[in-house]
Order: C-alpha cells, then sequence, then structure tokens
C-alpha cells in the first residue's frame, strides 16, 4: 500500500489508496484529536495524540503516517524513524517515512541504502532524488560518477541553475576550487542564478584561493555595503586578510542537507509553508549547525501560527552567530504575536545591552514598549536608535514617526509635532504620517486647514482606509462642515466597522444634523465596541453615557466648549 501527500494538512484518508478509519475504539478520541490538531497546524499535540492513539491501534496505517509527518513537522527525527522502519517492514510505502528512512541513511553515512532507495523510487521525489543521487554517490567516493549526475539534473528544463550550484559546491568540498569558481563566475556550466547562499559560497571559495579582495568585490556588488549581520561579518573577515573556511558544504551530509534547503527555498513561492517546512526540518537533522534552517524553520513556523515552536527554533541559533541578533528579534516577535508582549520586551532589552551598536535593536525595542503603553521607555529607545542610524548617514522615516507618536502620547506635543514634520521632509506624502499629523491637529483645534489638507491628501493615497476617512470627516466636523463630515463618516464606519471612535465620532455628525436618534445608536454601539480592559486614549465611554443622558450639545456647555455651528460653507 502507498501513502502519498501534498501537504501535512492532508495526512490522512486523501494520502492512503483506500480511506482506513481508526478501529480501536480506545484509539477513537486521540485519533479525531490528532485531526483537529494537524489542521491547526498544532504538530505538537498532533504528534502527542497521534502516539497515544498508536498505543492502543498500532498498526493503524492513518496514525503511523500521521505520527511521522507530525514528528517530523516538530523536528523529532529520531522518534519518527522506529516508526517509519515499522511501516517499511510492513511494506507500507509513505513518502513521509521515505523522507525519514533515507535522512537517517544520509546522517549515518550509509549513502549506499539512498542510493538504493531512489534507484527503487522509496525517496522524496524526482525533484530532489537526482540531486541527492548525486551527492550520495560523492559519498561513496566516486566523483566522477557524482559530476555526470549533477551534468544530467542540469540538463533537465529549469534545473539547470540549481543543478550547477549543486556542482560548484560538491567541487569546493573536495578541493577544487579552480573549477567551482568557474562555474561561480558563469566560465563553465553558466549561467547560474545568483542566490545569496551562492554568493557566500563563493566568496568561501574566492577566499581559498587566496582572492578576498575579489570576494569583498563579490559580496559588494550583490549585497551593497549595507549588508545583512553574516555577510558584513564575512566582509570584515575578509578585509582583515582571514582565509574563510567552507562555512556552508564540506561533506555529501551538509550537500544533502544543502537539498533540502535550497528546494524548500524555491518551493515556498507556490507551496504551503507547512510542506516546506519537512524540508527545512530535514535539513536541520542533517546539518545542526545550520543557521539559514534554523531561522527559515523558525519563519515557517511563524507564518503557521505555531509562535512556541517558532520560539524555539529561532532560539538555536547560537550567540557566536553574526545571524543571532536578528534571530532573537524574530524570536521577539513570535512571543509578541503569542500574546506575551513582556517576554518579547524582554529579549529586546537583553539585545540593547548585548548589541548596542545596532539601530535596529533599539527600534525594535520601542516598538515594543510603544505597544505596551511605555511611551517613556519608548522614546528613549528611539533616541538610541535615531542616532545610531544618523551615525551611518541613514535617518528612516518610519522610526522617527513612531517616536513622534511616543512623544504625542507623553503630552509633549511641540516634539512630537517636529518629528512627525521631520518624518514628512524624509518621506512627504505618507499617508500614516498625514492623517496622524493632520487627525492631531484637528483634536487640538489647531491650524484646522492646514490638518485638513494634509488628511484629503491622505485618503487620495488610501481611499479604503476607514482610519484616514474618519480623520477625513472628523476634521470636517471640526471646521463645521456637518454634511459633509456626515458622508465621510458614514463611509468610514463602512470601512472600520468595529472601531468605537469611528462609531463615536459618526454619533457626534448626525447630531449636529439634526438626526438625533440615529446619533444616539452610534453612541450605543460605539460603547458596545469599547474594549475596558484596555483603555483607548481616542474614545471616552463615561462621555458618551453623557451623550446619551443629555445630548451633545449639553455636554459641551458643560465642558465650556463651544456650541455646534455650521461653517459658511454649508450655508
Amino acid at each position: 500500500m502507498t501513502i502519498r501527500f501534498l501537504t501535512i494538512l492532508a495526512l490522512v484518508a486523501p494520502t492512503l489508496t483506500a480511506p482506513i478509519a481508526a478501529s480501536a475504539d480506545d484509539a477513537a478520541g486521540p485519533y479525531l484529536a490528532t485531526r483537529a490538531a494537524r489542521f491547526d497546524s498544532d504538530y505538537a499535540a498532533a504528534a502527542r495524540y497521534a502516539l497515544i492513539a498508536l498505543k492502543a491501534d498500532p498498526d493503524n496505517l492513518v496514525l503511523l503516517d500521521s505520527a511521522v509527518g507530525a514528528l517530523l513537522a516538530t523536528g523529532e527525527v529520531e522518534k519518527a524513524l522506529p516508526i517509519a522502519q515499522r511501516m517499511q517492514e510492513a511494506e507500507i510505502r509513505s513518502q513521509l517515512a521515505q523522507m525519514v528512512l533515507l535522512g537517517d541513511a544520509a546522517a549515518t553515512g550509509d549513502f549506499a541504502t539512498v542510493l538504493e532507495m531512489i534507484e527503487a523510487e522509496q525517496a522524496v521525489g524526482p525533484l530532489a532524488d537526482g540531486l541527492i543521487a548525486a551527492w550520495a554517490t560523492l559519498g561513496t567516493g566516486d566523483m566522477g560518477a557524482a559530476l555526470k549526475k549533477f551534468d544530467a539534473i542540469a540538463a533537465e528544463p529549469g534545473l539547470r541553475s540549481l543543478a550547477v550550484y549543486h556542482k560548484a559546491l560538491a567541487l569546493a568540498s573536495v578541493g577544487d576550487f579552480e573549477s567551482a569558481d568557474k562555474i561561480y563566475a558563469g566560465e563553465t556550466d553558466g549561467p547560474m542564478q545568483t542566490t545569496r547562499r551562492s554568493v557566500i559560497a563563493w566568496a568561501e571559495v574566492l577566499s581559498q584561493l587566496e582572492r578576498n579582495d575579489d570576494a569583498i568585490k563579490v559580496l559588494d556588488d550583490t549585497f551593497g555595503t549595507d549588508a545583512d549581520p553574516q555577510v558584513a561579518d564575512l566582509r570584515a573577515r575578509l578585509t582583515e586578510g582571514e582565509r574563510l573556511n567552507l562555512g556552508r558544504i564540506e561533506t555529501p551530509r551538509q550537500g544533502i542537507s544543502e537539498v533540502f534547503l535550497s528546494l524548500g527555498m524555491a518551493l515556498l513561492q507556490d507551496t504551503s509553508p507547512d510542506y516546506v517546512l519537512l524540508y527545512t526540518r530535514l535539513a536541520e537533522y542533517l546539518d545542526p549547525n545550520d543557521v539559514d534552517a534554523m531561522i527559515m524553520t523558525g519563519e515557517l513556523l511563524a507564518q503557521l501560527g505555531r509562535y512556541e515552536l517558532a520560539s524555539e527554533a529561532f532560539k538555536r541559533v547560537p550567540k557566536s552567530s553574526p545571524s543571532y541578533y536578528t534571530s532573537e528579534l524574530s524570536r521577539a516577535e513570535a512571543l509578541r504575536s503569542s500574546g506575551d508582549l513582556p517576554g518579547s520586551i524582554a529579549i529586546v532589552a537583553s539585545l540593547r545591552q548585548s548589541h548596542p551598536a545596532i539601530a535596529l535593536v533599539h527600534a525594535s525595542a520601542g516598538d515594543l514598549y510603544r505597544q505596551n503603553d511605555q511611551f517613556q521607555e519608548a522614546v528613549e529607545a528611539y533616541d538610541a536608535a535615531i542616532t545610531r542610524y544618523k551615525e551611518k548617514g541613514d535617518e528612516p522615516w518610519f522610526v522617527v514617526y513612531s517616536r513622534a507618536i511616543s512623544y504625542e502620547r507623553l503630552g509633549k506635543w511641540p516634539e512630537a509635532e517636529a518629528d512627525f514634520r521631520r518624518a514628512l521632509e524624509l518621506n512627504p506624502d505618507e499617508p500614516m504620517v498625514l492623517n496622524y499629523l493632520g487627525y492631531s491637529l484637528v483634536e487640538q483645534r489647531s491650524k484646522l486647514d492646514e490638518a485638513l489638507d494634509m488628511i484629503e491628501r491622505a485618503v487620495q493615497a488610501e481611499p479604503n482606509s476607514g482610519a484616514i476617512v474618519d480623520s477625513l470627516g472628523w476634521a470636517q466636523f471640526r471646521l463645521g462642515r456637518y454634511a459633509e463630515a456626515v458622508v465621510n463618516l458614514e463611509r468610514a464606519a463602512e470601512l472600520y466597522a468595529v472601531d468605537p471612535v469611528v462609531n463615536d465620532h459618526l454619533g457626534d455628525a448626525m447630531w449636529a444634523v439634526g438626526r438625533q436618534t440615529e446619533a444616539r445608536f452610534q453612541w450605543r454601539r460605539a460603547l458596545s465596541l469599547v474594549d475596558m480592559d484596555k483603555p483607548n486614549p481616542d474614545v471616552d465611554p463615561d462621555r458618551i453615557r453623557r451623550k446619551l443622558e443629555v445630548g451633545l450639545d449639553a455636554v459641551l456647555e458643560e465642558e465650556g466648549a463651544k456650541p455646534l455651528k455650521v461653517s459658511d460653507d454649508e450655508g
């Protein structure tokens, strides 16, 4: 019997040649729990329930396959291996089990078994098997035959670039740096598609050839002067005259790991993240030190909403890696997405101590403090970030804008306005800045004509943004253009139906044009949308209740505010 799959989410009946249900009553509950967890991409729970179900029904094909898939998705290949072996002994052909068995054979250096599995069509699939077979052939010591296999794959439509990349890696792994360089340079077997990993591999080969200046040029031509941490570290080491080791691939086992990772990257654009996750997990298993595989695994799990597993993946990146701080920032984001904002803040606070020179670390800390309403801490973090950005001749508008928001929330309007206007200098006509500054001026009843112009420009750029259309309507309300305000605020309420501020504004505008019954309805709706656990500085529930009791005119009189007055434009 053969089991096939397209994604982990299709591991039950669709993967079998005939549907098979759990046969033992004791397995039924865990079996259903396995399915539910799997459809929710909760692989840890799916693995746990599948193993429980297997104790009650150890020969159930669906449960066997589900357990292997879930364990592979969580990176527990060693636990999946005995189940895959049992399936093999029972002559149950499962692509998941085959991937685990092939990965184990490659990890133990049993390349003859890898080749036997591929020959018997019991491996991963046509796209991966050719490359894996080439590396496995190299693992048996036959470099000439391995190169022929790489060349055969390169002759296949659409596979040339990937095949010659792996051929270059294989040549470098046995010390033939000259031949590898010719492939990377496009002198033979080219042209080859340029990727981040291929450029780094080329730089390492050039360094082995004692051509550090050429390696630096390759890095600069590809990544520019503001490269990511790993590339920047390589460049610095090259500049110091260090001879780089082959950090990418030195063994056939690592070569097969690279097959899984490079194919995973290629498949990501057209395939679901849960499928690609299988490839990155095997890449990690075969090369536990591959930081790119760790980070990609974390990113895939975050896309799938499995933030705890994503955090674990990011946490595996060692502190010694140049990519450590970016992985920690990703881990902080995973924790924030899971609802653990304090844990996220703790990570970036630690990073600010260990990596004080990196502007992005401070900016990320500022964002998290701001989201946690710690606005003074946010301002201090943004100050540190902006100082460091300026030292590099850069000043991102969004960081300045974010500091402006923090100043505004602290009630420091002169500082906030200066930052908003500076953000507009850096990025003219940015709708977020135009809207926030315009709306803030409207709330202060200051420079209303300028504020209206800003908001109108923002609406032109983002006509379907409920928040920005609300700002336009509210500016018109402040200017006494109530009929126009109602039109735009009704539109905002359509676009942003569950926002209490929008509904409160619409209620005020409706009251101003004499639609008092509808105004009270909108105020009641605004109250129903207020989250009492998370106070919103832009909406006051007590004020809304008072408007429901006595009306907007009376509330304005109680507050000592000017009464409603229609502008000359509206007669």
